[in-house]
């Protein structure tokens, strides 16, 4: 497979995975305020979307450093 297709193909992975993390904690703040859950389930849920959030800024980097070379 040729490297702009590869790369291509990544950086739609990470829009998705940019998008479900964001729609995700959203969803899982609301939901947890409305029914009340506990406070470590927010701190769960913010950090599985840092960690989405790290993979991607780290996938996008090194995209971005393998079209510069």
């Amino acid at each position: 497979m040729a490297a702009p297709d590869r790369d291509a193909r990544q950086m739609r992975l990470v829009a998705i995975v940019i998008a479900v993390a964001m729609l995700g904690w959203l969803a899982v703040q609301a939901i947890g305020r409305e029914y009340g859950w506990a406070a470590e389930w927010a701190y769960l849920a913010d950090l599985a979307a840092i960690g989405a959030f790290v993979w991607s800024l780290i996938v996008t980097w090194r995209i971005w450093r393998r079209r510069n070379a």
